[in-house]
């Protein structure tokens, strides 16, 4: 039986799509390994993500360290990475036998395969990406409890500081039809949660005449599921009504929201062409916080952006700081190819942009554990997850998740993992390797 060792980098799409690929692999006879177990693999596949010049840096390093751990493997690249740059992949990188583009998935990889027999060149497969038409759907689990279920794939948006559309070319997705499909399968394995993930899921229904709201009606009657996530959402196209939905009458839907902000003035915003204002953000943020006071908020936000002044960055902070948000996602601008930002002015120095990002993330610190501080003494539902094994064979403490993506933790009992639980959070805050957590009694 021959050996197969993932690795992924980036977002969930990413993982749902190397899941996909895993399965079809499995059937195929190959034995899936740990990539840094010890053993010898003879095909690794990296799934590698391009959405900052740090996201590169990571990829090619993991994939040389891969390369000299299974020295005799048959390498794969692909993802947005071997879509955007696969020359200079190719070019930085020795060992790799294929790159395959955003568009070459599951079936089409398992093509290029032959009798993994190293090659001295890379052979390198990538389609334009005005030319990527084709949604490949799929759902993957995280060795956790929840699922990643892609609905949706590719961005019309082209925001001027942002790669992905390139990468992952037009916006499309799947049927309704074929995603409650999936959704059933999910419960037919066992599975308790479900994550929306795509690149703009909002933007469902562009190749199919259907709607996001639609898609998570027909979901929410699916039996079995204990709770859905929306992954990430544009702030212009989750709507007043969903919002109400979620509030009022969904069974299924979790409280708790990814929005991206992206920048706190309008000035950025319009330099980043993005399709709302601040006014409209607030306007969601307050909505969701009268609708669901409990829910989890998170935002992301960029720091550095070209045009982003001194005076801009510290009116786009303290508009953030305003916001009755749970969590920030921050990270650092970096100057990508064949966007649009490289024309604004003034650039602002690297040293800035760190300092900016790391002011952002202990507000976002702040934040967080301010929102979990008002959790305490509540009754919420966990699903509890599978810890990993310590080097001395035992359990780490085990971890779960509240609808509203409050992290418990308790010590491990594997009767309850994929479980759902009511408890009371009446315990201490914690740090843990992931971030603050409650501690749950027994």
């Amino acid at each position: 039986m021959k050996k197969v060792a993932y690795y992924t980098l980036g977002c969930r799409l990413n993982f749902a799509e190397t899941s996909t690929l895993a399965y079809r692999l499995q059937q195929l006879g190959f034995e899936k390994i740990s990539p840094r177990s010890g053993e010898q693999a003879d095909l690794v596949v990296v799934n590698t993500c391009a959405v900052t010049e740090q996201a590169t840096a990571k990829s090619r390093q993991q994939i040389n360290k891969l390369v000299s751990e299974h020295p005799s493997a048959y390498v794969v690249v692909t993802g947005c990475y071997a879509q955007i740059e696969p020359q200079q992949l190719a070019e930085r990188v020795k060992g790799i036998d294929v790159i395959v583009g955003t568009e070459y998935k599951s079936d089409n990889i398992l093509a290029l395969l032959g009798d993994l027999t190293k090659r001295d060149e890379p052979l390198v497969y990538r389609t334009q990406y005005k030319d990527i038409q084709t949604f490949h759907g799929g759902c993957s689990a995280d060795d956790r409890t929840r699922h990643f279920l892609k609905v949706q794939d590719g961005c019309d948006y082209f925001c001027t500081y942002c790669t992905i559309p390139l990468a992952r070319g037009r916006s499309r997705n799947g049927t309704i039809a074929e995603l409650v499909g999936m959704a059933r399968d999910v419960v037919a394995k066992g599975g308790k949660e479900i994550v929306l993930t795509g690149v703009n899921i909002g933007d469902f229904g562009r190749s199919t005449g259907e709607s996001f709201f639609d898609l998570c009606r027909a979901l929410d009657e699916v039996e079995g599921v204990e709770r859905y996530r929306i992954g990430s959402i544009e702030p212009n196209l989750i709507t007043d009504e969903m919002i109400g939905w979620i509030a009022n009458e969904s069974r299924r839907f979790a409280p708790h929201f990814h929005i991206p902000l992206q920048a706190g003035t309008d000035e950025v915003l319009r330099l980043m062409r993005r399709r709302y204002d601040t006014k409209l953000f607030a306007h969601k943020v307050e909505l969701i916080r009268t609708a669901l006071p409990d829910a989890f908020i998170g935002v992301d936000v960029m720091a550095g952006m070209r045009g982003e002044t001194s005076d801009l960055f510290e009116q786009g902070y303290s508009f953030i700081q305003s916001l009755p948000v749970s969590q920030l996602h921050p990270f650092t601008y970096s100057e990508r190819s064949s966007t649009q930002a490289l024309n604004i002015r003034p650039i602002v120095p690297m040293p800035e942009r760190h300092e900016r990002t790391a002011r952002l993330v202990a507000l976002s610190d702040q934040k967080l554990r301010d929102f979990y501080r008002l959790q305490m003494g509540k009754t919420l539902h966990v699903l509890w997850e599978q810890p990993p094994r310590q080097k001395d064979g035992t359990f780490a403490p085990m971890h779960g998740f509240t609808g509203n993506y409050i992290r418990l933790q308790r010590s491990y009992d594997p009767s309850l993992v994929n479980v759902c639980q009511e408890v009371v959070l009446s315990h201490e805050l914690i740090e843990t390797n992931q971030g603050p957590a409650i501690l749950v009694g027994e």
